[in-house]
This record gives C-alpha cells, sequence and structure tokens, in this order.
C-alpha cells in the first residue's frame, strides 16, 4: 500500500500496489494518513509523492468501480487534501501516470517527471471520465484544447510533450526521487496559493463559445454513438462556465451518468474480453498455461500484394529479422516500393523518426525471389491469394525447403487449414494466420488451428501476435472460421434487403447510425467486390461452373442474390473502378455517392423476378442484419469453434468495426435479451423460409429454454447437450 517515509525536511509517500500502483481503497486510505501524518509534524516542510518501482500509478483500479465504495468519490477529496497541504507537495512521476494517478499529480503543487514517463487520462475509454476532478484542473493547468484533446480521446501522451504543455515542471533523464526532493527543499516556504489549480482561472481561448462549439462537432462525430466523449467534453466545459466548486459537481453528475450507462459496461466488458482471449484452450485439452513458445529469430513472408505489405511492414516495426520472397523480379520490385513506402510512412509517425526503424539493413530486411534463403527461418508466413492450389503447392515447397521446426503461417480468410497442411511433411506445424486489412494498422489476428497443429505452434502464433502488438484469437477450422463466417449471413441479409425494396445508402445508414465504422456496402466497395465474386466462381455458385438452367436467385434450394454477380459482370468492383454499390469521384476514389444507374438498375431486377417493393423500415435493417450473424455466433460456439463468446466480441471489435461501447455482437445479444433474439429470428424466418441463416440455432434455443442465463455461464449449458448439435 501507500508508505510514509521522512528523511530530512521532505517527507516521501510512496504509492505502493504492484504491478502498477493502482489505486485502491487502501491505497488511498494510506496516502490520506500520510499527508495528515506530514501536517502535523512540524519537522517536515515539504512532501514528495512518488510510485513504487519505477511507476507512478496507472490510477484506479478498473474492478473498483463496481466495489459499493465508489472510488470515483473517495479519490477527489484526497486530491483536494493534497492541494490544500500548507506544505508544498511534489510529485515524482516516473512510468505512468494516468486515470486517478494523474490526478493525483494534479493535486500537487509541483510536478516533476522522468524524460521516458508517459501520461494520460484514459477514462474516456471504458466508457468514464476523469472523476476526480481532473477535467476541472487539467483546463486550468494546461488550457482548454489540449485538455479536451487529452481528456476526450484518452491518449497518453510522452513526459516530452508534457513539458511543453505545462502539464510537468521539469523533466530529468537521471533520478526523479531524488531531483524531486531536491525541489522540494527550493521550494520550502514559497507562497502555494499560485500553485492550487483549483484557484487558477481557465486560460482564455479567443471567441471561447465558438471553439467549443466547433470541439463539439467534432467530438461527437468521432464518438459515433459513444456518450463517454461528450460527457468529457461537457465536464471541461463546465470549467470554462463556472467557478472550480461547481464545476466538481457537474463532473460527478456526469460521472453517474456514465456509471449507470450500459455503454460504460459494454466497454469495461470488451477491456476485460481482450485479456480473457490471451488464455486459450482447444477442444482437445491444449492451452496456453502448459504451451510454451518457440523464439522467432527470423521470418519470413511470401507474397508482396497489399496484405503482405502491411505484414512485413508490422514484423519490421516489431524488430523481427524477415526475408521478403515473390514469384518473380517484376512483382518482388513492385512489392519493394509498396514495402518501402509504408515504411517511411510509419517512419514518420514513430517518435525518433527513421532511426528507430531499421529497414534499409539487409540483415534486417531482405527482398528476394530465392526459395532458398527460407532455410534457416522459424516462421513463414504465406500470404498469397486466396487459391488453394497455389497455396498447397507453396507449402509442400516450404516443407521440403524450411527446417524442421519452422512454423508454417498462412494468411487465409476462408481456406481449409487441414487441407493446406495435407500437402506438407509436418501438419502438426501448420497454421492459420489471418491478418486483416490493412494489415500493419488492424490490430486484430485470427489464429486457427487444423486437426494437427501442435500446442507450440499456436502458442508461438500468440506470441507473435503480441509481439506485433495485436490482439491474437484462438479459433477452429471451418469455412470463414469466426470473423468472416459470421459476416455472410450479415452481408447476404443486407443484399436481400436490396432485393426487397431498401437501397444500399439506407441500409449503410441504419448500421452506421448503430456505430458501425462502416456499412456493409461502403466495406464491400472498400475491399472489391472481386474479391467474393472469385469466390463463389470458385464454390461453382456462379460463373462457367454452374449448371445450365439453376434458377437466377436459388442454390442447392436455398435463396441466393445475384446481384453482386450481376455488378461485378458490369466490372463494377468498388472503389477500385470509381463504382460499384455506389459512385466515386474516380477510380481509387474514398467518397461514396449513391448511384442513379444503381437505383435504376434495381428496380429493373425486382421487375424481372417479379418481386414486389416494399418499404423497408430501419428495425428491420437492423434486426436482420445483426441477429442473422449474432446467429450464426451461436452456431459456432455450439460447435467448439471459439471456446466462448468473448472471443467473438473481442473479433468483431478488432477486425469488423463492431462498436466497442456495444460490446461486440454477443454482449449485444445478452443486452437486448436472448427471448427477443429468438423471437424475431422466427418471425422473419417465417417470411424467408429459404433462408438458412435465420432459422434459430438450436443453442440460441436452449439457452432461452434454460431462462436467458448471462453471458459467462452461457458455455456451461454446452457441455451438457447432446452431440447432434
Amino acid at each position: 500500500m501507500a508508505q510514509y517515509a521522512r528523511g530530512s525536511a521532505v517527507a516521501v509517500i510512496r504509492l505502493r500496489n504492484p504491478p502498477v500502483n493502482a489505486l485502491s481503497l487502501a491505497v488511498l486510505q494510506t496516502l490520506e494518513d500520510g499527508l495528515k501524518k506530514a501536517d502535523a509534524d512540524p519537522s517536515v516542510k515539504a512532501v514528495m509523492i512518488c510510485g513504487e518501482n519505477g511507476k507512478f500509478s496507472a490510477g484506479a483500479d478498473i474492478r473498483g468501480f463496481s466495489s459499493p465504495k465508489r472510488l470515483g468519490g473517495a479519490l477527489g477529496p484526497i486530491v483536494s487534501l493534497i492541494e490544500s497541504s500548507e506544505k508544498p507537495v511534489v510529485a515524482a512521476i516516473e512510468g505512468v501516470a494516468l486515470g486517478g494517478g494523474l490526478e493525483v499529480a494534479l493535486g500537487c503543487h509541483y510536478r516533476i517527471a522522468h524524460v521516458k514517463a508517459r501520461m494520460g487520462l484514459p477514462e474516456v475509454t471504458i466508457g468514464l471520465l476523469p472523476g476526480a476532478e481532473g477535467t476541472q484542473r487539467l483546463p486550468r493547468l494546461i488550457g482548454v484544447p489540449a485538455a479536451l484533446d487529452m481528456i476526450t480521446t484518452g491518449k497518453h501522451i510522452p513526459a516530452t510533450e508534457a513539458l511543453k504543455l505545462g502539464l510537468v515542471d521539469e523533466i530529468v533523464e537521471e533520478n526523479t526521487i531524488e531531483a524531486a526532493i531536491r525541489l522540494a527543499n527550493k521550494v520550502i516556504g514559497q507562497p502555494l496559493g499560485p500553485r492550487r489549480l483549483s484557484l487558477k482561472p481557465v486560460p482564455k481561448v479567443p471567441n471561447m463559445e465558438a471553439f467549443l462549439d466547433e470541439a463539439l462537432v467534432k467530438v461527437k462525430r468521432q464518438a459515433r454513438g459513444c456518450l463517454a466523449p461528450e460527457l468529457c467534453f461537457q465536464a471541461v466545459r463546465a470549467a470554462t462556465q463556472s467557478p472550480f466548486a461547481e464545476g466538481v459537481r457537474r463532473e460527478r453528475e456526469l460521472f453517474q451518468v456514465l456509471l449507470s450507462s450500459g455503454q460504460a459496461q459494454a466497454l469495461q466488458y470488451a477491456f476485460f474480453a481482450e485479456r480473457a482471449v490471451r488464455r486459450w484452450a482447444t477442444p482437445s485439452g491444449a492451452s496456453w498455461s502448459s504451451a510454451a513458445p518457440q523464439p522467432v529469430r527470423r521470418a519470413a513472408v511470401i507474397g508482396l500484394g497489399t496484405m503482405g505489405q502491411g505484414i512485413v511492414t508490422s514484423l519490421v516495426k516489431a524488430n523481427i529479422p524477415l526475408v521478403a520472397l515473390e514469384q518473380d523480379l517484376e512483382n518482388l520490385n513492385k512489392g519493394r516500393k509498396a514495402v518501402m513506402l509504408l515504411l517511411q510512412r510509419e517512419a514518420m509517425k514513430m517518435e525518433g523518426g527513421a532511426q528507430i526503424l531499421d529497414f534499409h539493413n539487409p540483415a534486417h530486411l531482405q527482398f528476394t525471389v530465392d526459395f532458398d534463403l527460407l532455410r534457416d527461418v522459424d516462421l513463414v508466413i504465406e500470404a498469397v491469394f486466396e487459391n488453394m492450389a497455389l497455396k498447397k503447392e507453396i507449402f509442400h515447397k516450404l516443407s521440403k525447403i524450411c527446417k524442421p521446426g519452422a512454423l508454417l503461417c498462412t494468411n487465409t480468410s476462408a481456406l481449409n487449414i487441414d487441407e493446406i497442411a495435407s500437402a506438407t511433411n509436418r501438419p502438426q506445424q501448420v497454421i492459420g494466420t489471418h491478418f486483416f486489412s490493412p494489415a500493419h494498422v488492424m490490430r486484430l489476428l485470427e489464429i486457427i488451428y487444423g486437426r494437427h497443429t501442435s500446442p507450440t505452434a499456436i502458442a508461438t502464433a500468440m506470441q507473435l501476435a503480441k509481439a506485433l502488438k495485436k490482439v491474437g484469437v484462438v479459433v477452429g477450422n471451418c469455412f470463414g472460421f469466426v470473423g468472416n463466417r459470421m459476416m455472410f449471413p450479415y452481408v447476404q441479409q443486407a443484399v436481400f434487403l436490396l432485393e426487397e425494396g431498401s437501397r444500399p445508402e439506407a441500409v449503410d445508414q441504419v448500421l452506421e447510425d448503430f456505430g458501425f465504422k462502416i456499412g456493409p456496402f461502403r466495406m464491400s466497395d472498400l475491399a472489391g467486390l472481386d474479391v467474393g465474386w472469385r469466390s463463389r466462381k470458385d464454390q461453382g455458385l456462379t460463373g462457367p461452373s454452374l449448371p445450365a438452367g439453376t434458377p437466377a436467385r436459388q442454390r442447392h434450394g436455398q435463396r441466393y442474390s445475384p446481384l453482386p454477380d450481376l455488378l461485378c459482370e458490369q466490372g463494377r468492383f468498388g472503389q477500385k473502378t470509381a463504382r460499384g454499390w455506389y459512385l466515386y469521384e474516380k477510380a481509387g476514389g474514398r467518397t461514396a455517392t449513391p448511384d442513379p444507374w444503381l437505383h435504376n438498375f434495381l428496380s429493373q431486377y425486382r421487375d424481372t423476378h417479379g418481386i414486389q417493393t416494399r418499404f423497408i423500415d430501419q428495425e428491420e435493417i437492423l434486426e436482420r442484419c445483426l441477429f442473422s450473424l449474432i446467429n450464426e455466433g451461436f452456431a459456432i460456439l455450439a460447435e467448439g469453434i471459439a471456446s466462448g463468446p468473448e472471443h467473438l466480441d473481442v473479433i468483431y471489435i478488432n477486425g469488423y468495426g463492431w462498436p466497442e461501447h456495444r460490446g461486440g455482437p454477443m454482449f449485444y445479444a445478452s443486452t437486448v435479451g436472448l427471448p427477443r433474439v429468438l423471437a424475431k429470428l422466427q418471425k422473419y424466418s417465417e417470411a424467408h423460409p429459404d433462408v438458412p441463416g435465420l432459422r434459430p440455432s438450436a443453442f440460441l434455443k436452449k439457452l432461452v429454454a434454460v431462462g436467458n442465463p448471462p453471458l459467462k455461464e452461457w458455455m456451461s449449458y454446452l457441455s451438457q447437450q447432446s452431440s447432434k448439435l
């Protein structure tokens, strides 16, 4: 806990609660006792607050928010107590000062930071706001624009930036604690009034009201329906309009609103779900607790298309030496150019510039067409396009060339891992690593084990995800794995809605209003309609291999929409051709405009197939798209493809733009209530009996039958099921 020590005239209070000195109630109690003791001791002339083990404090323990004695309420008065001390109090910030940790530092009269320390108020990311007077003190210290930026985004800033903003008084490279004690000794007896932030006026901004109105528009746009950024804004705005005490009251009110909102629970669920998926397990009994990863000292990437370029960039950023391989010199040079461009951009974004990213050194990054250079790599990621024959040919070659222990990974979004592994002499070393585009930006890495994949291989792929700063989620092998398998019925419903009378922009609008970063049709245009078309041709659903006489809107007795195929036959592939479901200003353009040609095309299509156009309301659009996706999620859980609903939610938040403040599709289903999800699916399934995606999953029915248990208990109802499921 916190610890009080006296040496010379400066009393030292240490925050102790390893590993990050989270502000538990016990730590706060000791902090309060230490302050009172220092105040009462006449030989103490100044106080210094620091953390244990080179970290100041990462703030309140997130689990504390559900405790009856709310931490937000307990911390504010202590920060005030620090500030009102008659003896100067200096904060020595090492490592991190985040959330409540930074609020404690804001109560101190002076702040000194180690050059490598980082500071921030990340409460907004878990659906809350800084609730210990931080929204009132920070704007008084660094001004409204900078405070708004920090509080509404939750970003961490380095000490160098904190110094420029005036958040800290000094930064040091040597011992921060000694420097803080020196500073404390120096300021003994100096007036503290000017150092008490609650007494400071908020620095004026020319046209404050106009500035705030503009800032609010921006915050709302970026929040996409998330409450916390907007309420953070309101709290800071209160600092500009009211005296300190009134601002604090407003902060508390807003904090309570957020605390009781479903969004804070969803965001905190997502926070813990992301940690839970690190503890992976497979039905055969392999798990994170018993499998150890192999070291990856050198890697290789095969194929330098869009995905390969992003994967190479990720590996270079993680400081893993690698070989990048293409089939011929022309493709190699094209790929190298693109990779170098990406790396230069990344180097510019990183602090300290290009010298951190050593990508010009051939020992770190080597481009080649020679497979022989893969003899000594520990891990290969194949990233050629989705063609089974091509992938098998490459894996056959790899199993001859690579050393026996090398891990062979395939970046596939849907293909069978076991079939790819069958082309090698070491199926236990083959694993799917499904990166998401753009691979150097997207956080998700779906890790797919096959029938023979070893626990060591899974552990190594998870370790790789961590090294790449990605969220690895371990899933089983089936067509589309988890993410794309749940996406198929969602996109299918979106297209069926167009057949029945909707328009792409109407469907996208409903899903973007729900909080998706991008609706299904804009997503399809971005990814390229030709990708799905190629896959459907491979599956024999369209194109030359389709048997003559197949009805246009049926495949294997199920409803099928040829709309996307018809667009592709017109050369409409999306952004890359300037037209798809929308119209774009030029090839590669980003701005989607509704296309009158398409509207006309849709009504002709409906006439041709005798479909009565009807008005489709927002509720039906939302339910048919989302509930079919959720329904597939229940089927995935029942088949043991994923080991829990959290896995599906983490995949959707990090790979598919699902709004985080709604906690992922399965969490969302639990908040809507499974009986309602089931009733709606039954209703839509009756209206569309030829659409299997709307037929409620047996597992969903079972959960409703046993009384709609909470999400964390769902999986316990599976083990008792018949193996028929």
